[in-house]
């Protein structure tokens, strides 16, 4: 073990962390899509090498060849099983390179997946898998850990928690920022700099993402709030795209100079990471032995800043027609319109216009409908608002969005009057025109029902204030037909205890599972307008029973389909079924939404006629 503590060592001069480990593995030819992790098991000898490189390079810190050697990450190369072994002898290696005099610090990454509010891993379940991976670390002798870039502060805390459960050693939290300071979240290290100390981190500092220049800001603000040691380990600049490889630019000297920029701003722990070489290490050690830490005390005076004053809530039938007409127990009426797939709105905006006259409370706008090109719902329900009044629903789609694209667009939304959104995840786009298009999925339905309940009360995903609070009345998704209506009754506890206001389901043609499933949500219940579409045809029909995602068509209604077809009258057959579920549900739900064929308002009418009738004395 190393002659003094690292908690004395740190007191007393910088400490050098090593570099980056994927950028030497990959220099050795190691491929990118490879399991790095892996390579403590497959080719040990190899990863001690790149440690006993930058032990000669004068590092006094080493770490771990375990960043993403967690159940979840290593799930994806099939690995999960291994993870106890991978991380007990990446130490282990570690260690051996280190011998007596260096210290090791367990690396530990985030999980690759998205953690409540904004995903549906649990708090708890991500504390287990760190708290196993910690574990395994610790058995191997690491002398502390170093949990390093990470985008979001829940996460972090979440890893903070699984180790502090399992022992007193240091703990390095470092997060990842963008240009402006803040995490690739949102939080300022204002917030996120105490946040991290109250949660029992030793060093609180920045890795990753951005090169030193744009780090050294983020630093001195930290050093403003911070009452702990700081540390910095930025990239070697942005990596660039030369011959198809990634490189990165920074020269060790230019790396040198910007250490000592952070030591005199308080870092006492220095390193490198995407793209540092030990030579990097190495002119940075030299920087750091020329340099005596800069004395800073204690306990800081913070930097004096305004209280944010509270902020109320919208009251809901403020919010929108639609939510003050719910809010009277009024029955509403909303019809699909789906938008063009050119640029041209006149058809659009000519059907909005005609259910407005012809007494439909809503129109409802999809997002992407089957994951094929069309404008953007956001654009259609702005125009359909703007050049008729009816109000829209639009439908917002996870798919494709990152956090933050997503938080700009609702707020453009906002701002251009849109209030009633219907919060989805969103088709793969190989349910769609396009099967080899790829999809990303920042977060789910749920995670951005958390992200528009905080915009509705007046803060950023990253807890900053935006100024006054939205008003948007949020929707939500639920499926009575799905195959698993226990896991979505779970998920729909997770989008009203996030914040939605109404659920829309989806097209209902078996009201015995809709009526079980709304007993089923009774102690959780918000409105729900139940989604009605009349069948066009038999091959409309045996479409949606087969090959639609979420669909359960029963085999009663598709046997009256095929007979009504052999006689030459389907469409008429599905709009009669189409009124007749209708009038089912219409004492079982506070609104509905009618899905008719695009361009075929008259089946929407006639599911608007038949509720009229049942709904006379």
């Amino acid at each position: 073990m190393p002659r003094q503590s690292f908690l004395d060592a740190i007191d007393q001069r910088v400490l050098v962390c090593d570099g980056a480990m994927g950028t030497m593995l990959y220099g050795r030819g190691i491929f990118l899509n490879r399991c790095f992790d892996e390579l403590n098991l497959t080719q040990p000898d190899l990863v001690a090498e790149v440690h006993q490189a930058y032990v000669r390079a004068g590092a006094d810190i080493i770490e771990t060849n375990t960043f993403g050697a967690n159940r979840m990450k290593l799930g994806t190369f099939g690995l999960a099983e291994r993870a106890h072994a991978i991380n007990l002898q990446g130490a282990r290696i570690a260690r051996h390179a280190a011998r007596e005099q260096l210290y090791v610090a367990g690396a530990i990454g985030p999980l690759g997946v998205r953690i409540e509010p904004w995903g549906k891993t649990g708090v708890d379940e991500a504390e287990q898998y760190f708290r196993e991976q910690a574990q395994a670390l610790l058995e191997g002798g690491v002398d502390l850990f170093i949990l390093e870039t990470f985008r979001d502060v829940n996460e972090v805390s979440a890893a903070i928690s699984a180790v502090r459960g399992l022992c007193d050693l240091p703990i390095v939290a470092q997060v990842t920022t963008e240009e402006d300071g803040n995490t690739l979240d949102g939080a300022a290290p204002e917030s996120f700099v105490p946040g991290l100390e109250y949660l029992g981190a030793t060093i609180v500092g920045v890795n990753c993402s951005v090169g030193p220049a744009a780090m050294l800001e983020t630093i001195e603000r930290m050093a403003q709030v911070a009452t702990v040691k700081l540390s910095a380990q930025p990239n070697a600049g942005r990596p660039r795209e030369i011959e198809g490889r990634n490189i990165y630019l920074c020269s060790p000297e230019y790396m040198a100079s910007y250490a000592r920029r952070f030591i005199n701003n308080g870092v006492r722990l220095v390193g490198g990471c995407c793209g540092t070489t030990p030579e990097h290490i190495r002119h940075i050690k030299m920087a750091a032995r020329a340099l005596a830490p800069a004395e800073r005390p204690r306990e800081k005076v913070s930097v004096p800043r305004p209280a944010t004053p509270p902020v109320e809530a919208v009251p809901r039938a403020q919010k929108s027609r639609m939510a003050a007409a719910l809010g009277r127990s009024e029955f509403v009426t909303s019809v699909e319109l789906v938008p063009p797939r050119g640029f041209n709105a006149d058809g659009l905006i000519d059907q909005a216009r005609e259910l407005r006259a012809n007494g439909v409370d809503l129109v409802n706008i999809p997002d992407g409908p089957r994951a094929s090109a069309r404008m953007s719902a956001l654009s259609a329900s702005v125009i359909v608002h703007q050049q008729t009044g009816i109000e829209p629903i639009l439908h917002y789609a996870c798919r494709d969005r990152n956090l933050l694209g997503m938080q700009s667009d609702l707020l453009g939304a906002h701002s251009m009057g849109i209030r009633n959104v219907l919060l989805i995840t969103g088709d793969p786009p190989s349910a769609g025109d396009y099967p080899d298009a790829t999809a990303v999925f920042d977060v789910d339905s749920i995670g951005l029902t958390n992200v528009v309940s905080r915009l509705n009360h007046g803060l950023d995903v990253g807890g900053q204030p935006i100024g006054a609070p939205t008003a948007f009345h949020i929707g939500v998704a639920a499926n009575p037909g799905a195959p698993n209506v226990d896991d979505e009754i779970r998920r729909f506890e997770f989008k009203v205890k996030a914040g939605a206001e109404f659920a829309v389901t989806q097209p209902v043609f078996d009201v015995g599972a809709l009526s079980q499933f709304l007993a089923r949500i009774g102690h959780i219940r918000i409105p729900v307008l139940a989604a009605i579409t009349p069948l066009e045809s038999l091959r409309h029909t045996e479409f949606l029973a087969n090959e639609v995602p979420g669909i359960r068509v029963p085999e009663l209604i598709v046997e009256r389909m095929r007979r009504a077809d052999g006689e030459g009258r389907a469409a008429e057959e599905g709009l009669s079924i189409a009124c007749e579920i209708a009038v089912e549900v219409r004492p079982l739900v506070e609104g509905v939404l009618i899905s008719p064929a695009t361009g075929a308002l008259r089946s929407g009418f006639g599911v608007m006629k038949a509720l009229t009738e049942c709904s006379r004395p």
